[in-house]
């Protein structure tokens, strides 16, 4: 039985699949000017990646519980992309070393940080109830 939470994480990984697969795709050529993302976008994605990762983390947890097998995966992803989305937002606060700022990801790593993130939430979805 579905219940609130399982929505909200199709939603919220349908939302950040959508944020990933749009850009990308613009920055290969393909589609309308409208899916590239303005530059003053590009400086809440640490946020975005850190939020996502902690909501993934969690549900991955869930996903542990109920002894299923992606939940594992989940879970070390989530751990991954959040401790990368931390260590950003650390930095632009000032605390930290200088390479917590992980200046060699480029926007295109957000993008396909953003997909994976949103795949693994609409996975969560349903492995959360089974």
């Amino acid at each position: 039985m579905f219940h609130w939470k399982d929505g909200v994480s199709f939603f919220i990984g349908f939302f950040l699949t959508v944020m990933g697969l749009l850009p990308l795709l613009s920055k290969l050529g393909i589609g309308p000017s409208w899916f590239a993302i303005p530059s003053a976008g590009l400086s809440i994605f640490a946020y975005v990646v850190a939020a996502a990762g902690m909501y993934l983390l969690v549900n991955s947890i869930i996903e542990i519980t109920n002894s299923n097998a992606i939940g594992w995966f989940s879970f070390f992803a989530a751990a991954i992309f959040f401790l990368i989305g931390l260590m950003q937002v650390l930095f632009k606060f000032g605390v930290g070393y200088s390479w917590f700022g992980l200046s060699w990801i480029s926007p295109a790593v957000y993008f396909v940080i953003f997909i994976i993130e949103g795949v693994l939430l609409m996975i969560a979805c349903f492995a959360m109830e089974l």
